[in-house]
C-alpha cells in the first residue's frame, strides 16, 4: 500500500477543464482508494462544483482570494500525506502519481514536478510560448517548480509554512525558495507530464498573463536566497525597465540616437530568450524565428512592466480566454 496522495485545485467558472482534470486523475493508475480529491471553488457561477462532487470531489467554497489562499484552504483539509497541486486546465499522464511517489520516497526530496506541455494543436503563439519553459530530459534537481504540476511532502508544506496567501503571484518561486532554505531537494521529473490547456492563445492574451505573474517578482526574489543566479529573476526584468524609461527619457529630450541605443538594449534579453525557443525547433525557420521574437518581446515587455504595474491571477484568466 502507498501513500495517500490529495490533490487540491483551486477553480473559478471552468467545467469542462475541470472535468478533463478531474477525468485524468481519477482514471490514473494508482489505486483510487489512496487518492483524495479536493476542489477549492472560487465563486463559481457555472457548473464547476457540481462537476468536481460528480468525480467524488470534496469541495470547499472559498470567495475572492489570493491562489496562494486557495490552495492553502484546499492543503488544510487534506489528509494525504503527499499534496498534489494541479490546476484546473491541466490534464495529467496516467502514470503521475505512481511516478511522483517514488520520486518522493527519498528521504531528501521535499517536492517534485515538471514544465507542462502545451496543449495539442497549439497556434503559433502557444507553439513558440512552451518554447520559453526548460524541460530536463532526465530527473534533476532545480530550485523551482509551479504550482500548476506540483507535488509535495506534507510535512515539508507545513514546516514551511505553506504558500504565502498574501502573494497574488510568484507564490510557487516563493514557496520552493523556503523548501530550499530549509535544505530539502526540489527534482524536475520529466515522466511527470501534465498537459496546459491555458497557454495564451494571443500576444495581447499573452501580455496580460505575463504582468500578473511577474507581479511579486521583485518582492519574492529579494527575500530568496543571495546569489547571483537568483536575483537574475528580478535584475534582467528591471534592467529591461530601466533601458525603456531610459529611451522615453531621451525621446522627450529630442535626443533619437541615445532612445535607440536604450531601445536595443532593452531588446538584447528578447533576443536571447528568442534564440532559446528556435534552438528547441526540430527545422528553424524564418518566420518561426519573428513568431519567437514577437513572443519573447511581449514576454519581456509584459515582466519589466508588471515591476510597476498592479495585476491579478483573475487579470490573467480573464485575459487567456479572449
Amino acid at each position: 500500500m502507498g501513500p495517500l496522495v490529495s490533490f487540491v485545485i483551486p477553480v473559478r467558472n471552468d467545467t469542462l477543464r475541470l472535468q478533463r482534470c478531474l477525468s485524468s486523475i481519477v482514471s490514473n493508475g494508482y489505486p483510487r482508494a489512496l487518492t483524495e480529491i479536493i476542489v477549492v471553488d472560487n465563486d463559481s457561477t457555472d457548473g464547476s462544483a457540481k462537476a468536481a462532487r460528480d468525480y467524488g470531489a470534496i469541495v470547499i467554497r472559498a470567495s475572492d482570494t489570493s491562489m496562494a489562499a486557495l490552495r492553502n484552504r484546499g492543503a488544510r483539509a487534506a489528509l494525504g500525506g503527499i499534496l498534489a497541486f494541479a490546476d484546473s486546465d491541466h490534464q495529467i499522464d496516467r502514470n503521475w502519481i505512481e511516478t511522483a511517489v517514488g520520486v518522493l520516497a527519498a528521504a531528501d526530496v521535499a517536492a517534485t514536478g515538471a514544465a507542462p506541455l502545451t496543449q495539442p494543436s497549439p497556434n503559433w503563439v502557444q507553439q513558440q510560448y512552451d518554447g520559453l519553459r526548460s524541460r530536463p530530459a532526465a530527473c534533476e534537481d532545480v530550485t523551482w517548480l509551479g504550482s500548476g504540476n506540483l507535488a509535495i511532502k506534507r510535512a515539508v508544506f507545513e514546516r514551511v509554512g505553506g504558500f504565502d496567501a498574501s502573494l497574488t503571484a510568484c507564490e510557487d518561486v516563493d514557496l520552493c525558495n523556503r523548501i530550499g532554505q530549509a535544505g530539502f531537494r526540489i527534482v524536475a521529473d520529466p515522466r511527470l507530464r501534465s498537459t496546459h490547456f491555458g497557454d495564451p492563445q494571443t500576444l495581447r492574451a499573452l501580455f496580460f498573463g505575463e504582468l500578473g505573474r511577474g507581479r511579486d517578482n521583485l518582492r519574492v526574489t529579494f527575500r530568496g536566497p543571495r546569489s547571483l543566479r537568483h536575483f537574475q529573476r528580478a535584475l534582467v526584468p528591471a534592467g529591461e525597465l530601466w533601458c525603456l524609461k531610459g529611451g522615453a527619457v531621451a525621446l522627450v529630450f529630442g535626443q533619437v540616437i541615445v532612445a535607440v541605443v536604450f531601445l536595443i538594449a532593452a531588446l538584447i534579453p528578447s533576443g536571447i530568450r528568442a534564440a532559446g525557443i528556435v534552438k528547441q525547433q526540430l527545422r528553424p525557420g524564418v518566420i518561426a524565428a519573428f513568431q519567437a521574437l514577437a513572443v519573447a518581446v511581449v514576454f519581456g515587455l509584459a515582466r519589466a512592466l508588471a515591476l510597476v504595474t498592479l495585476g491579478s491571477h483573475r487579470a490573467r484568466r480573464v485575459a487567456s480566454v479572449r
